[in-house]
């Protein structure tokens, strides 16, 4: 069967490219390797999406998502794609299962991946102390004194969840400013279960079964000290999932994708949506935005190409 297009990637640049192509009666088809959701259904509350006037879960606005997707048509698989490739006009995903899908087109919604410090005892202590995301994981500590290494949204949003749980959490940042929204950072100065460590950037992990000490160094007094905690929560950014179109579409130096205004990649008949696109702000909104656009475009280029 071929379809009109292949949508790699479920989260909300995803969802919506795949309910902007159904609702145009195009044949389409969404792979997600994990849930339909992405990254979003990570996020505990969602106060920034327009058109909620109280937070809404992050699981359930990617539930609505996915379910007014399929009401217009929208196939979706769990899988993940292993290859891409080009036959003349006619693109292939190739799923680890074996399976090959061809398309018309194909729109890339791969998001992006947590960073790692890439310190020692990082990869020891992953899953056993050391987490990157609060939400999935949370519960686990506690009553517990907690780190979360970043200064941006997804660092503060997260230490404020994790209060529900943790005795104490520390947030440690390289400068001497958060870069998270202001309200936000209202937010956590008026916390008493958080504490900001300024100016300071992680060197290593320690502990035994688990997680029991974070070392510090301090980047202006270059010394060094050890923090007592009993889980680390990493937010220092993001790394594009863009490893399988090295060979297919134009990567800026971070290896994000790049696009021109209609979201068209530099291969014909791709598209880029969402956090795996070179872009200025990676939100949920601005997110939709690009599924939407990217979807149009696809079908322009499908009427002008077949």
């Amino acid at each position: 069967m071929l379809w009109d297009v292949i949508i790699v990637g479920g989260g909300p640049a995803g969802l919506t490219a795949g309910l902007y192509t159904s609702r145009a009666r195009l044949k389409s088809l969404l792979v997600e390797r994990a849930f339909a959701g992405g990254q979003v259904t990570t996020t505990e509350w969602i106060e920034n999406y327009p058109g909620f006037d109280e937070a809404v879960s992050g699981i359930e606005l990617a539930q609505r998502m996915e379910k007014q997707a399929k009401k217009f048509g929208l196939e979706i698989i769990q899988g993940s794609v292993r290859e891409i490739s080009i036959d003349g006009k006619i693109k292939k995903a190739l799923f680890e299962n074996g399976e090959t899908y061809e398309a018309k087109s194909i729109i890339l919604c791969t998001g992006a991946n947590p960073k790692p410090l890439n310190i020692e005892g990082e990869e020891k202590f992953r899953g056993r102390g050391v987490s990157y995301c609060a939400v999935c994981d949370g519960a686990f500590f506690k009553g517990k004194r907690l780190a979360v290494i970043g200064g941006g949204n997804s660092a503060v949003e997260e230490a404020l969840f994790l209060t529900k749980f943790a005795e104490i959490v520390y947030i440690v940042h390289r400068r001497d400013q958060l870069r998270a929204e202001k309200i936000l950072q209202e937010r956590v100065f008026s916390n008493p279960k958080i504490k900001l460590i300024w100016n300071s950037v992680p060197e290593k992990i320690d502990g035994d079964d688990t997680v029991t000490a974070l070392f510090l160094k301090n980047v202006k007094t270059g010394e060094s000290a050890r923090l007592d905690v009993g889980g680390i929560f990493v937010y220092v950014g993001y790394n594009p999932n863009t490893k399988l179109l090295e060979n297919i579409v134009a990567l800026n130096e971070n290896n994000y994708i790049i696009t021109d205004d209609a979201m068209a990649a530099s291969q014909p008949g791709f598209f880029a949506a969402g956090d795996v696109r070179q872009k200025p702000l990676k939100q949920i909104a601005t997110a939709v935005g690009d599924g939407a656009t990217a979807a149009y475009s696809a079908e322009k280029y499908i009427a002008e190409n077949f």
